[in-house]
């Protein structure tokens, strides 16, 4: 975990890296009284098994429970390297979004006139592009990697909440407590952040659950098809191309890549709701139902 050692460290004769998978090399460190913990998957997803019985892709085995892929990976690993990388990138996608979004939508509907009149129409002009395509040809002319490809889906995934945080904005700019805090001259940034956020937050937290699960499926739709991550990152919507066209033979590339894809984004949908009703200020915690006393 922590160390490289060469196989020569263990009485081997080369001076590379020690393979531990190598019958050799576990019986050179048994002879020396050694002993290894293997873990459950004893495959990353770039780990090519080269001893499989039969050609790949081959179908679930004690040694590879999902089967492997077309090239001899295991399906397993790459679908667990795979779920942390897409959750992991949809985070990210999802806070960059969300905060260039509110931002956008506070400043719109908190000063309103030609701010709000000249930003819309740039938001609605911005909107009307054809996104999957301009990917599509920005992704096929510059070298593919995971910052290129976050910067680029950052650039036209922010407005997703422009119109929900205006709207708030719009609503609560003319209410008695803000017009109050302006006769108090409180400055417009701390009535902003202090007074006018929080109930547009509600409306924000709603959204955020879709957009996470929207930036997964935009991922793994542009691996799909060819225009994602680089090759050799962990990509779910690799194994489902795969999935499609080995569905005779290797049904199950592409039905454990579906079922992972439909429950974890069933999870994130209910995690964000259940984290909407936690954090909603207007909701009374002793407003549920009554308990009937026997």
């Amino acid at each position: 975990m922590l160390e490289r050692h060469a196989e020569s460290e263990f009485g081997g004769v080369f001076q590379v890296e020690a393979d531990y998978r190598e019958p050799v090399v576990q019986q050179l460190i048994a002879d020396a009284g050694g002993w290894m913990i293997w873990p459950p998957i004893r495959f990353r997803y770039d780990t090519i098994d080269y001893d499989i019985p039969g050609p790949a892709p081959y179908p679930p085995s004690k040694e590879h429970w999902l089967g492997t892929d077309t090239v001899g990976k295991d399906v397993l690993a790459s679908l667990i390297y795979g779920v942390r990388l897409s959750f992991l990138f949809g985070i990210v996608l999802t806070v960059l979004s969300s905060v260039i979004g509110v931002c956008a939508g506070g400043v719109q509907g908190y000063f309103g006139g030609k701010v709000d009149l000249f930003a819309q129409r740039f938001v609605e002009i911005w909107a009307g592009l054809p996104t999957l395509f301009i990917l599509i040809i920005l992704a096929s002319l510059v070298e593919s990697n995971v910052f290129w490809l976050l910067g680029l889906l950052v650039a036209f995934g922010w407005m997703a909440l422009v119109g929900v945080v205006r709207a708030e904005f719009l609503r609560a700019r003319n209410f008695q407590y803000i017009q109050a805090a302006r006769a108090l001259g409180v400055g417009d940034a701390r009535i902003m952040l202090r007074h006018v956020l929080p109930n547009a937050m509600v409306a924000t937290i709603t959204f955020l659950p879709f957009i996470l699960t929207g930036s997964i499926t935009v991922l793994t739709s542009l691996d799909f098809l060819g225009f994602g991550l680089p090759s050799d990152s962990p990509s779910l919507g690799r194994l489902l191309a795969q999935g499609r066209a080995n569905s005779i033979h290797a049904p199950w590339l592409g039905l454990t890549t579906f079922l992972t894809m439909a429950v974890m984004l069933t999870l994130l949908i209910f995690t964000g709701e259940a984290a909407r009703d936690a954090f909603d200020p207007r909701k009374d915690p002793g407003s549920g139902p009554t308990r009937r006393h026997l």
